[in-house]
């Protein structure tokens, strides 16, 4: 008798012979346990006709093919990967999918400390003290409002991304919300093949963006930018370029006349993934500001144990415009949480 499970296996050649094999008998010393699954798998759906050969080289054959989409994956390119992805799962009902990184900051600290001066002009009061670590998340979905738009392979997408910034440590003043950014975006979108220095563009999208805090009176910030993006990547490398122009608005209506001052006119992302790790930098009025009123922001996913759903996050951030509300303040922060989606 076997040690283990009893396949028995019935192969009818010239004799009608009846072969009783036994899995663990086979000798696998030589072959990996890929391969080894396959065949246990392979074995006992197979027909009756088939040898112990036949499936041990279909297994073979099955793994080459795999081994071989899978570089080609990486050859694509991690945005490439992404996209598929996108493709996948953009026509399915009842989907909603991620746009940006969605995260959670259990703890963000801003070593500057916020200023408090705004809130308690608002409320009427000075003793509004103000946390310099809260929980930070944000929220990112699109949805697909028309594909091949007028039969080209022009896309329509809409997005919704909402960030807010919760002071659930100031227990003195009930844990509020200290701001929350909405943005609400249209774009159409295309991809490309054009190659610019080894960088394959992948993607070039045209969109309009309104950006808002929702308060009102001294609290109110908002405004809107026609922008555009074009996306390039080389393996495992993908980065970004992203100007825009700011609508602009009545200046009896304009809470913040001077937001291009500290937010500039372009931002610049990119992107590393290296095995399940992803490092990201964004880089925004830098050069335009002379150095004097920009930002910059580090990222770095990584796995957690081997739980597959969700990944720690890190995230540093130096400049202006962390938020609507302090567009005009520098933080220098550093956050720690867990990323739900990640941008590779």
């Amino acid at each position: 008798m076997c040690a283990n499970e009893l396949l028995k296996k019935i192969f009818k050649g010239t004799g009608g012979l009846l072969l009783l094999l036994c899995l663990p008998s086979i000798s696998f010393s030589s072959e990996n346990e890929a391969l080894q699954s396959c065949m246990q798998k392979t074995l006992l759906s197979a027909s009756d006709s088939m040898t112990v050969g036949e499936i041990r080289a279909t297994c073979q054959k099955k793994l080459e093919i795999e081994s071989t989409d899978e570089s080609a994956k990486q050859e694509e390119g991690i945005v490439a990967q992404r996209i598929q992805i996108d493709r996948e799962n953009i026509l399915k009902p009842f989907t909603i999918m991620a746009h940006r990184q969605n995260y959670i900051l259990a703890a963000a600290h801003n070593f500057q400390g916020y200023s408090p001066d705004e809130y308690y002009e608002a409320r009427g009061r000075s003793d509004f003290e103000i946390d310099s670590t809260e929980v930070q998340f944000q929220i990112s979905i699109k949805t697909p409002l028309a594909l091949k738009l007028f039969d080209t392979d022009i896309d329509l997408f809409a997005a919704y991304t909402v960030r807010s910034f919760w002071q659930l440590y100031n227990s003195d003043v009930s844990s509020p919300f200290r701001e929350t950014n909405h943005e609400p975006e249209f774009w159409i979108q295309t991809e490309s093949d054009l190659e610019i220095f080894g960088f394959k563009n992948v993607g070039n999208i045209l969109g309009i963006v309104h950006q808002s805090n929702g308060q009102a009176g001294n609290l109110s910030r908002s405004w809107n930018r026609i922008y555009a993006e074009f996306i390039f990547h080389r393996g495992n490398f993908a980065f970004g370029i992203k100007p825009w122009i700011r609508i602009k608005e009545d200046i009896d209506n304009d809470d913040n006349p001077d937001i291009t001052d500290y937010m500039g006119h372009a931002e610049l992302t990119f992107a590393y993934k290296y095995n399940d790790h992803t490092f990201t930098l964004m880089s925004r009025n830098n050069l335009e500001s002379g150095f004097s009123h920009g930002a910059v922001e580090v990222g770095w996913s990584f796995p957690l144990f081997d739980y597959p759903f969700l990944k720690g996050y890190m995230q540093y951030f130096s400049g202006y415009g962390e938020s609507l509300i302090d567009y005009n303040n520098y933080v220098n922060r550093i956050g720690f949480g867990i990323l739900l989606t990640d941008l590779l």
